[in-house]
């Protein structure tokens, strides 16, 4: 998996995605990151990338020049690849959009803009879809970048120990994750579930997916609603989710939730 990143701050995202598992991921050759500075494809003295908006309006416009010549060397050099721009307008990247990335291309070229945004024809030349990251604007595309770079790069063979570091996660598979603990057994007279520390595997598995289910219940109603219950194969599997379902009912109704 290789990933480009196109930006006017190639600073900030090399000091995040250039540590850590990402950073050692690319030191073993899994994957490549690399960030261009939008800049040093300018072909003025001044180093101009913005201009004032036709129309007239407050805030300039990112020109379509020099990111045409910045995506251009990427492409030349590195070989066609998925054009993503981080946008407030595009469709919201989710961990679904994240699997279908990873699975789908080999190569993703991220375009952060900034400013009042890009100049329409460059987007309508080079760009083959928008993301984002939700229904609020940020300064700029680098962190929405960093975002899609993370979630999509853990999944990549080699970069975790092993695909349950991912596939136990939250919106893997619908459902947030289930509470994590670690020790000490007791901290501030508050214990570890003793199931936890009960030794049988196939409790604590079944405990984990139960207090998966109520936590989607209780935080994400509209994902649990979404939840296809007829992936659980087994009477097992639905013994859990009907138990689940019993439990977080018991409790709302003895701890209902303040309004």
């Amino acid at each position: 998996m290789r990933i480009d990143i196109l930006t006017l701050f190639p600073e900030s995202v090399d000091a995040m995605l250039n540590v850590s598992i990402l950073g050692r991921a690319q030191e073993r050759g899994f994957i490549a990151i690399q960030s261009h500075q939008i800049r040093e494809y300018t072909t003025n003295k001044q180093m101009q990338v913005d201009d004032y908006p036709y129309g007239g309006g407050r805030g300039a416009v990112m020109q379509a020049d020099p990111l045409y010549r910045c995506w251009d060397h990427v492409v030349q050099t590195f070989g066609p690849g998925r054009t993503i721009y981080m946008s407030p307008c595009g469709r919201v990247f989710t961990q679904a959009v994240a699997k279908e990335l990873k699975a789908r291309y080999e190569h993703l070229i991220l375009v952060c803009g900034h400013y009042e945004g890009v100049d329409q024809r460059f987007l309508d030349e080079c760009v083959d879809e928008e993301l984002s990251m939700g229904d609020f604007v940020l300064t700029g595309g680098e962190i929405p970048a960093m975002a899609v770079c993370d979630a999509v790069c853990r999944m990549v063979p080699g970069v975790l120990p092993d695909e349950e570091c991912f596939t136990e996660e939250s919106h893997w598979n619908g459902l947030l994750e289930y509470p994590q603990y670690s020790r000490p057994a007791v901290w501030h007279e508050r214990e570890v579930p003793p199931i936890l520390v009960s030794g049988d595997h196939a409790k604590v598995a079944a405990w984990r997916k139960k207090e998966s289910y109520k936590r989607t219940m209780a935080r994400r109603p509209d994902l649990f609603a979404a939840f296809d219950e007829t992936q659980l194969t087994t009477k097992a599997e639905r013994k859990v989710l009907q138990q689940a379902k019993e439990e977080f009912a018991a409790e709302t109704t003895t701890h209902p939730a303040e309004s």
